[in-house]
């Protein structure tokens, strides 16, 4: 079974900077499409970035483009996400995701595993 789990998160103020991990166990983690997705109170998540399998892709929502830094390292199972210049609309339940495939979704329903997610708080 695969699981997820995500790390990293916390308080910050504007401005500053967090850097989220997901570990991956239980599954062939280089065979996978890594996304991290996120979802405010009262909206429907969203997707924030994608990476391949051998990390040499990437895609960003434009919201977080030239700010946020998604990355993988096979060797560890794990994924990380980079966030820098965090704005208060930056607040959300991040998740990190997986779905078996070469190809870069951006649509949650295209995702076979998630994780629990870890709170990110901007204060303004």
């Amino acid at each position: 079974q695969v699981q997820l789990v995500e790390s990293g998160g916390g308080l910050v103020q504007a401005g500053g900077s967090l850097r989220l991990s997901c570990a991956v166990s239980g599954g062939t983690f280089n065979r996978y499409a890594m996304g991290w997705f996120r979802q405010a109170p009262g909206k429907e998540r969203e997707f924030v970035a994608v990476i391949s399998w051998t990390g040499a892709n990437t895609y960003y929502a434009d919201s977080v483009k030239g700010r946020f830094i998604i990355s993988r390292d096979n060797a560890k199972n794990t994924m990380a996400l980079q966030m820098n210049s965090l704005k208060p609309e930056d607040t959300a339940v991040y998740y990190c995701a997986g779905r078996s495939s070469i190809l870069l979704g951006t649509s949650p329903d295209r995702y076979d595993y998630w994780g629990q997610g870890t709170q990110v708080t901007v204060s303004s």
